[in-house]
């Protein structure tokens, strides 16, 4: 795959994508970090072994977000993703599961379960807990042809291919929609939380999980934590996701941190590990048999919840 972030149109420099403060404020978060030779088909893949690469990173002064102020264009973004390698079966069955526990004060709140769209839906393994939560109607939006051509048939037929576009949706079509691990990856993530707000009934609402710089174990990892990724467009704390919520329009906004349950091997391959200690690590787990074994942790993930005025 040729690396999108080195062909194609120049890129230009944007201000803050939460609150609009120009980028001439902002503070240097983190320099660029690219190697080409590394780059391969998984480099815009979900959970996939970090790379510690990474575009230039500033901070907001304003909203305390650091974004990449000269990104990659729509277009290099929309062919990586589309491009990009599917090999994560068991994690996104994980995520799901704790996906679902998490939104459950979310759904209790509902007044009516019609429609939900998931934006970054993967191989739609969460299209399948909306259905069984009483959904009469569920729809996925998903770049990467390869998670598509991963997810069993019935959920293809919930699955749009492609970038997440307003107008392919009719206004005020949807009492819940979902952005887990994909706000962190759009160019615009303002632009997309108010279409979602266009796209909701009243009473609807959006539910994000992202990512939060400010946890404690991605201060402690610095450079070495798994966040730092080339295709992070943007990274939040609690803050901004409040700013970005309230500025698109959203009432009853709630940002709170909850458990990941993975699999050790997963967590085992996050870490930052010296080459011969990960191999001696992952050789270990898997000679005990503790590989499968499954830990729940608070790795400073954010779910965060917005309604729709009525």
């Amino acid at each position: 795959m040729s690396d999108p972030t080195l062909t194609g149109d120049p890129p230009g420099t944007r201000p803050c994508p939460v609150c609009g403060t120009g980028s001439e404020t902002a503070s240097l978060f983190l320099a660029e970090n690219i190697d080409p030779d590394r780059m391969s088909g998984f480099s815009f893949a979900s959970r996939k072994a970090p790379e510690y690469m990474s575009h230039c990173l500033v901070k907001c002064p304003t909203c305390d977000l650091v974004y990449v102020h000269v990104p990659p264009t729509q277009t290099r973004l929309a062919q990586a993703y589309h491009q990009a390698e599917f090999d994560s079966h068991d994690e996104a069955d994980d995520a799901a599961r704790a996906y679902a526990r998490a939104i459950e004060p979310v759904l209790a709140r509902l007044t009516s379960r019609q429609s939900a769209l998931e934006i970054g839906t993967g191989t739609g393994i969460f299209l399948d807990y909306l259905s069984a939560a009483g959904f009469e109607t569920v729809v996925g939006v998903e770049p990467s042809t390869a998670a598509i051509e991963a997810a069993p048939s019935h959920r293809r037929a919930w699955i749009r291919e492609g970038i997440f576009v307003e107008n392919d949706f009719a206004p005020e079509s949807f009492d819940l929609i979902c952005c887990f691990m994909t706000l962190e990856h759009v160019l615009d993530p303002g632009s997309l939380a108010r279409s979602a707000l266009r796209l909701l009934r009243p009473g609807g609402a959006l539910v994000t999980v992202t990512h939060d710089y400010q946890a404690p174990v991605n201060r402690i990892l610095g450079k070495k934590s798994p966040i730092i990724d080339i295709e992070h467009m943007q990274l939040f704390t609690a803050r901004s996701l409040r700013e970005l919520f309230a500025r698109s329009g959203f009432e009853t906004v709630s940002v709170r941190g909850f458990r990941n349950r993975y699999a050790l091997r997963y967590w085992a391959r996050l870490a930052p590990l010296p080459g011969i200690i990960g191999r001696l690590v992952m050789g270990a787990l898997s000679a005990t048999g503790a590989a499968d074994w499954k830990l729940a942790v608070n790795v400073g993930n954010l779910i965060t919840s917005g309604t729709k005025p009525r």
